[in-house]
C-alpha cells in the first residue's frame, strides 16, 4: 500500500468528523430554536388568554428592535400614506 493513499483516507477521515461535527452542531441549534418558538408560542397563548390582542404585541416587539431614527421614518412614512388615503 503506498503512503499517499493513506494520507488521503486520513484527510478524508478528518473531513468527515468535521462535518459532522458541523451538521451536528446545525442540529442543535434548529432543537433549541424548535424549543424556543415552542415556549414563545406558549407564552402568546397565555397572553391571549388574558385579553390581550397578540397581533399588536407583535408589532411592538418587532419595534423594539429597531433602532428610532428607522422607526421615526416608518412612522412619518405610514402618517403620510394614511393621510394621503383620507384615513388621518
Amino acid at each position: 500500500m503506498d503512503g499517499s493513499n493513506m494520507s488521503g483516507d486520513a484527510a478524508y477521515a478528518i473531513s468527515a468528523d468535521e462535518l459532522r461535527q458541523f451538521v451536528e452542531r446545525i442540529e442543535v441549534e434548529r432543537a433549541e430554536q424548535a424549543e424556543s418558538k415552542a415556549r414563545e408560542k406558549e407564552i402568546f397563548a397565555e397572553l391571549k388568554g388574558r385579553g390581550y390582542m397578540t397581533r399588536p404585541v407583535r408589532t411592538i416587539i418587532k419595534e423594539r428592535t429597531q433602532k428610532p431614527d428607522d422607526l421615526a421614518e416608518a412612522a412619518a412614512v405610514l402618517d403620510m400614506y394614511r393621510s394621503a388615503l383620507g384615513m388621518a
